[in-house]
């Protein structure tokens, strides 16, 4: 059904009785969409339904749902809009696909220039309070639910100002503490004579905190208020736009002309970074993927950048900080961008602080990705036996399924993770180990082709099933045989891609066991960019999930990814990182397995492995610590609410800090700089440390080191060699 003019007029009278409302009294500029827009939006529903995997037409459901992203992404602390608002746009839940096949955009208009009008009023409604000489009672019990990502939003008007002085009453109260806390630090370090620090931290202001706490908070939300005022029509389509897509799953999107010129400039490193994947997250930027090569990555001092978290601000070389929050992401996205050498400063909300009271200030020169840093590495690791004797265990690091080009082709002398991990594997075979052990923590994936060569390393066979809307592919393994010893392999939640493609190869067949977090990341699903029409400078393109891996054995790698067969979790688990935890993302589903036969059955190995890891980790202190701390975490996490009365708060507050001081530590993966920047090693890391005691214990229990490794996974040839002489 398409929009009748009635339909139109009745939306643009509820707008206008919404925005009329005491709290939406403050005057703000209309944005309107430029004439091309209409046509823009019907292509995308065009392209959306002929190349997602779903193969399904934007509709009354999908509508629903680009609704319900759309509300959330600009009201996604659930305090502009009001239960009443919502009841009032409820009857264009489902009429999204008719209005804009149609060519009509007003719904996603509209809703913009509600929200702006009533975050205008709430900045009014924030600088009246600050102006009282004594806005807040800390004294009462009262808390605060900080977690409102799920929250109900407020009933109406009167509910909705009681809200916003109870979240500035939270914000108030944190800012007062933090910076008494940081008074305390500074006075202890001072007394235990700790002025001349390991050259950890930047010299920079996180924020004037000697200025009152009144003033702090009224410039953030003239910051909040001003970036707002900025937005004009090509963000709100890409806003608009991106909830549609995002109505398919969270990797789909629509890329305006400015954004997709931003992914043109990184795919062909016209412009260097610092090597980071970013993400727009609830009004700020949070960090997805440090790219293994990049200065985020490479970064070992103790206050760096981490995966999950938040970036607030932004600033050039000394010059100042700029607050982008509620900025759209392509315009952050060019200031952290620049040439290569020059410096960026980011404000950053730690992935381990999740009511955002602390930041942290990190510096970073702006580079190339560097092959060196992403490269494979190796080494000859040794286990203490009974007896007196050792075991001679090969050790490799995988950050990434890197592939070269050379002069715009792949070539022999093109750079491969394959090849590189080939020469290790030969130095290692060569020094006699008896077992290797693979690290694919916090490794991002890359080239599906280096996935299936590496497989081809060490199992003959099907490697991975690829499914688009119309059929599915087998691909099989690459090359020979390199390696015939037991393996096992460490994932991470930052396990993702073809990290998990090979990682879920492997267990299929039985030809390593898996060790690690609960899982890996989740990420099975395959994106291909279109642009919208032959000039992308006015259309821009869309990013559609158009496949999904599937394993072997006929499960997805999506959503549920890898879960190991021996759980050693890190201080990933306990954080909010993978598939999981994004909207909407695609669930998990089977197909028919693959024609393949496993190498090896280790279902008997896993309890007796599992026994003599438990006995020998409740021995072992620094992992029982990083136990505790992940629990600590875990907890943390599930909390909703805050106190906001001053001397709960403050306990709190320090026993936060004390643990985050711990998680950092955990999180860079080292005591000490020097250490950090050496990796991980069996000393510093006490999962891999137990890990080469796990691939020992199962070389003793198949029989000693010289018992034979099958690598055939192919029944075909199988069976050939079985009735093939006949």
């Amino acid at each position: 059904m398409k929009p009748t003019l009635a339909m139109k007029n009745t939306f643009l009278c509820l707008v206008l009785a919404l925005a009329a409302s005491p709290l939406a009294a403050t005057e703000v500029s209309v944005v309107r969409p430029e004439p091309v827009y209409p046509e823009i939006a019907q292509r995308v529903l065009r392209q959306l339904a002929d190349m997602h995997l779903s193969g399904e037409a934007f509709d009354d459901r999908l509508s629903a749902i680009a609704w319900t992203n759309l509300v959330d992404s600009l009201d996604f602390d659930r305090t502009l809009l009001t239960q009443e608002d919502l009841r009032r746009l409820e009857p264009q839940r489902d009429k999204i696909d008719d209005m804009l096949r149609a060519g009509d955009l007003s719904f996603g208009y509209d809703l913009m220039q509600l929200t702006r009008e009533r975050l205008a009023a709430r900045c009014a409604f924030v600088e009246a309070i600050l102006k009282e000489p004594a806005p807040f009672d800390f004294t009462t019990d009262e808390t605060y639910v900080w977690k409102r990502r799920k929250a109900e939003r407020p009933a109406d008007e009167a509910a909705q100002r009681a809200l916003w002085r109870t979240a500035l009453k939270n914000e108030y109260l944190a800012l007062t503490l933090a910076k008494e806390l940081d008074a305390e630090e500074a006075a202890q370090e001072a007394k235990e004579g700790k002025a001349e620090k390991e050259e950890e931290a930047p010299d920079y202001a996180e924020e004037d905190l000697n200025e009152p706490v009144p003033e702090i908070l009224a410039k953030r939300y003239r910051a909040l208020r001003d970036a707002f005022s900025e937005i004009d029509s090509e963000t709100v389509l890409q806003r608009y736009l991106s909830a549609v897509a995002n109505a398919y799953d969270p990797h789909t999107d629509y890329m305006s002309p400015m954004n997709f010129e931003d992914f043109n400039m990184e795919m062909n490193l016209t412009l260097c970074g610092i090597g980071a994947t970013l993400r727009y997250d609830d009004g700020a930027v949070r960090v997805t993927e440090l790219m293994s090569g990049g200065p985020a990555a490479a970064d070992t001092r103790e206050i760096r950048l981490q995966e999950g978290d938040r970036i607030i601000g932004v600033g050039q070389g000394d010059g100042p900080i700029e607050d982008i929050r509620h900025k759209p992401l392509s315009r952050t996205v060019r200031k952290i961008r620049g040439p290569k050498g020059t410096k960026v400063v980011l404000r950053v909300i730690p992935v381990s602080d999740k009511t955002g009271t602390r930041t942290k200030i990190v510096d970073l020169v702006r580079d190339e990705i560097k092959l060196e840093q992403q490269a494979v590495t190796g080494r000859v690791e040794r286990v203490s036996l009974k007896g007196g004797d050792e075991r001679r265990l090969g050790y490799v690091r995988i950050p990434a399924f890197y592939a070269g080009v050379v002069g715009g082709e792949r070539g022999d002398d093109a750079r491969s993770m394959t090849r590189d991990l080939l020469a290790y594997i030969q130095k290692l075979n060569a020094d006699h180990v008896d077992g290797l052990v693979i690290d694919l923590r916090n490794n991002g994936g890359g080239s599906l082709m280096e996935a299936l060569a590496m497989t081809g390393l060490f199992v003959r066979g099907p490697a991975v099933q690829v499914k688009d809307a119309r059929n599915v592919q087998v691909l099989p393994s690459q090359g020979a045989v390199a390696f015939r010893k037991p393996v096992l392999v460490l994932i991470n939640r930052n396990s993702a891609s073809a990290s998990e493609i090979v990682a879920a190869a492997f267990q299929d067949y039985g030809r390593a066991i898996i060790v690690g977090d609960s899982k890996s990341h989740g990420k099975g699903t395959v994106q291909t960019v279109k642009g919208l029409g032959r000039d992308n400078a006015v259309y821009g393109a869309d990013r559609i999930t158009s496949a999904c891996f599937f394993r072997i054995d006929g499960g997805t790698t999506q959503l549920r990814g890898v879960i190991p067969d021996i759980v050693l979790p890190s201080i990933y688990d306990a954080l909010d990182l993978g598939e999981d935890q994004l909207p909407g993302a695609l669930p998990y589903t089977t197909i028919t397995p693959a024609y393949y036969a496993k190498t090896s059955d280790l279902a008997p190995f896993l309890a007796p492995l599992k026994e003599a890891s438990a006995k020998r980790l409740r021995d072992d202190k620094q992992y029982q610590a990083s136990q505790r701390l992940i629990e600590h975490v875990r907890k943390a996490n599930a909390e909703l609410t805050v106190p906001l009365n001053i001397d709960k708060r403050r306990a709190r507050m320090r026993a936060e800090r004390a643990m985050q001081k711990l998680q950092d530590e955990a999180l860079a993966g080292g005591s000490s700089k020097a250490e950090r920047a050496l990796g991980p090693t069996a000393e510093n890391d006490p999962v891999l440390r137990e890990s080469l005691h796990i691939l020992s214990d199962y070389i003793d229990l198949r029989g000693g080191p010289d018992e034979p490794v099958n690598t055939d996974g192919d029944l075909g040839l199988r069976l050939f060699r079985i009735f093939g002489a006949h």
